[in-house]
């Protein structure tokens, strides 16, 4: 059996701090293998910098995954390519910078983690992530039965509807992009752990890790507004997998939340 860590959003310095002060710990207590960070809200709540992705990766995080705003940081397209431990989603054209997936061996086997965006809602336009995601899954069974996937993306249809579409093929689908987290854990029949949405690392007194007055003066005025990350205590949310290393199958799924104080 092999424990998988996951920790959703990361969002600006707090969600990074808390993250540098408290993963370790959480690993040893929860006896995770391997973990999983989505990193790409990590840089001021846009993006992710190699800096940054350096910084996550000192914390403990073992693989760093992204989203729609893979790209907001002008060093990254750079940095990518020399950091196969940093996905961009797999959805994205042929030629684009980085990988959209990754094998990493580990002491009970090799584990797979895949990255891969949604559509609805979300800009530009990338290939089918179903397509894509099945073309991918297919390529890294031929190398190891434990996947993990982070779906980058806005509605819960459209994740309910990948985890489905994956069941059976992959360990886990856990979805990432909204910053709160679901009560929907559980695992679909085919053996694969769900839930649509792990939440964020970022401050617990926000909204979705902002501060309460800018997103309240850009819905109350509808003029744009300066969304600043907000500070103080953090909540690391996230999902805890347990996955049968010789078959893939899920064997169980928790949702994980701590509060870290500010210090």
């Amino acid at each position: 059996m092999i424990r998988i860590l996951f920790l959703g959003d990361v969002v600006g310095e707090p969600g990074r701090t808390a993250l540098g002060r408290r993963l370790k710990g959480l690993q040893e207590e929860l006896a995770a293998d391997f973990t999983i960070v989505n990193g790409e809200n990590a840089a001021g709540g846009r993006g992710i910098s190699g800096r940054q992705s350096i910084e996550l990766l000192k914390a403990g995080a073992t693989v760093i995954t992204t989203g729609d705003h893979v790209w907001d940081q002008k060093d990254l397209p750079a940095y990518i390519e020399t950091e196969p431990r940093l996905l961009r989603p797999c959805n994205y054209p042929a030629g684009t910078p980085g990988a959209g997936a990754v094998v990493l061996d580990t002491p009970k086997g090799p584990v797979a983690v895949l990255n891969v965006r949604g559509l609805t809602f979300l800009s530009p336009p990338l290939e089918d992530p179903f397509r894509r995601a099945a073309e991918e899954v297919e390529k890294l069974r031929a190398e190891t039965p434990v996947i993990f996937v982070d779906f980058h993306a806005e509605t819960t249809s459209e994740k309910i509807a990948l985890g489905r579409y994956l069941d059976g093929k992959v360990s886990a689908v856990i979805g990432t992009h909204t910053h709160v987290q679901t009560a929907d854990e559980q695992i679909f029949p085919g053996g694969t752990a769900f839930l649509c949405d792990a939440g964020m690392c970022g401050a617990a007194d926000s909204v979705l890790g902002r501060t309460k007055e800018s997103i309240l003066r850009r819905f109350l005025s509808a003029m744009p507004t300066l969304l600043p990350v907000a500070g103080g205590d953090v909540l690391l949310c996230g999902a805890l997998v347990d996955v049968d290393a010789a078959t893939g199958r899920a064997l169980a799924i928790q949702r994980v939340q701590e509060r870290v104080m500010a210090s």
